[in-house]
């Protein structure tokens, strides 16, 4: 019997590309691929790209360059590109990379098995499309190979927001909502196989409309699942966080009191300039109202500084804004432009502007996020174990706030939901002891 064909995926960027990088590899695994860690040893690589950072696609070029060497090595090696990098530049990938076999978007990732035939004949296979056919109903059903507590699972995809400075709607394509039953029905395989903590995923999560009553109606349906003890979501949109949702926050206990809800900036003038169509005052009210539901909830957002015309006030706007909610957790990027977008056609801040503008937000989200988790101890927390910890005995798992927690529980397995008591608080991690069994 011949040795099952290797494959290396390195993944890039956000959880729905892990969540597609596993849809993937379950794929190839029906045509006789087993997954690897070391690219040496592969039959297959694939890059699961991003778009969304700085130089995004140089930095793809470079990964592939660092390959070259194993084709050279391995002739029937093949080199494949995923993902929204892949969707983007399409055939100028195979141009300025010749070694690589195959490129398909993140639309069309169901063809796989018809691409790496193709592939396999010496032939280029380039697969861009916005397939008027649902890949998930094209996808091999889920192996039922048991699995870690946590799970990713996409309900959501592509963006109708078109912010100035995003390239989603341009790789993702348009809004695309899964219908709830099937949603539901791969959220009950992942149960029975040990998932206990589900992320609901999406470009514009909160814009899901598969079910007659929104995300929180599909929030509600899986809380009726036995055995799926957590549910989250993420990214979300502020304009799209309705009655119904907030509302979830505060009456659903399988709900998480963790949020991500970018707002990207604390200025009117640059929100408009982002076609971001909400304001400050407008979020902050929002902001009022799901902590009127769910006082506790920790909070989690997006910042771009040195947007093109960003002034002083501009930027002392956003620091007042970030004062005032107070963020348990974000993430603060300097502007970079994206060809095709709008904003890539105006003027750059400054790059010695908007390096110190960046680093004085960051201390400041980095002061709120220590001093948020500080006040945790002391206190008990719910802890899902995911793995065990550097030390013996011990196990790392995530609170309900998302805090990592260290925790010694030598009798303790991964799944298991505990509570613990708060001890100490670390750079980014909280240690606690175990009081006994959720």
């Amino acid at each position: 019997m011949a040795d099952p064909k290797k494959l290396f995926i390195k993944t890039y960027g956000c959880q729905m590309n892990v969540y597609d990088s596993e849809r993937m590899a379950e794929t190839l695994g029906g045509e006789g691929y087993v997954q690897t860690d070391r690219a040496e040893d592969a039959d297959m690589i694939l890059l699961n790209t991003c778009h969304i950072r700085e130089k995004a696609a140089e930095k793809v070029y470079s990964e592939l360059g660092r390959f070259k060497p194993l084709k050279t090595a391995k002739p029937d090696l093949k080199i494949g590109v995923a993902g929204c990098v892949a969707q983007a530049e399409g055939a100028e990938i195979m141009r300025r990379q010749p070694m690589v076999d195959l490129v398909v978007g993140p639309q069309a990732y169901h063809r796989l098995p018809d691409l790496t035939a193709k592939a396999g004949t010496g032939a280029k296979a380039l697969d861009t499309d916005f397939p008027e056919e649902d890949k998930f109903d094209h996808l091999m059903a889920r192996p039922k190979a048991k699995r870690g507590p946590t799970a990713f699972l996409t309900v959501q995809e592509g963006c109708d927001k078109f912010c100035a400075f995003c390239v989603v709607p341009y790789t993702r394509g348009a809004e695309v909502s899964r219908p709830a039953a099937r949603v539901l029905t791969e959220a009950r395989d992942l149960v029975e196989r040990g998932v206990r903590e589900i992320t609901l995923l999406g470009q514009n999560v909160n814009a899901y409309h598969g079910h007659a009553k929104g995300l929180a109606g599909l929030i509600w349906d899986l809380a009726e699942i036995d055995g799926l003890e957590r549910i989250r979501f993420t990214t979300s949109h502020p304009n799209d966080m309705d009655d119904a949702l907030i509302a979830a926050h505060g009456d659903c206990a399988k709900l998480m009191p963790y949020l991500h809800l970018p707002v990207q900036s604390g200025s009117d003038r640059i929100l408009k300039a982002m076609n971001r169509k909400h304001s400050a005052e407008s979020y902050l009210r929002l902001i009022e109202r799901i902590r009127a539901a769910r006082p506790d909830i920790l909070l989690s957002g997006d910042f771009i500084v040195g947007f093109p015309g960003e002034t002083d006030q501009d930027f002392a706007d956003t620091m007042a804004l970030v004062e005032a909610v107070q963020y348990g957790q974000a993430y603060s990027f300097k502007y970079s432009a994206r060809p095709g977008t709008p904003a890539a056609e105006k003027e750059d801040v400054p790059a010695e502007i908007a390096d110190a503008r960046l680093q004085e937000l960051q201390a400041l989200l980095t002061r709120q996020q220590r001093a948020i988790q500080d006040a945790k101890v002391g206190t008990e927390a719910q802890v899902l174990f995911e793995k065990p910890g550097r030390l013996p005995g011990q196990m790392v798992g995530k609170s309900e706030h998302l805090h990592a927690v260290h925790v010694e529980a030598p009798n303790a397995a991964r799944g298991d939901l505990v509570r613990v008591r708060i001890e100490e608080s670390a750079a980014n991690s909280l240690r606690g002891t175990l009081i006994h069994a959720a």
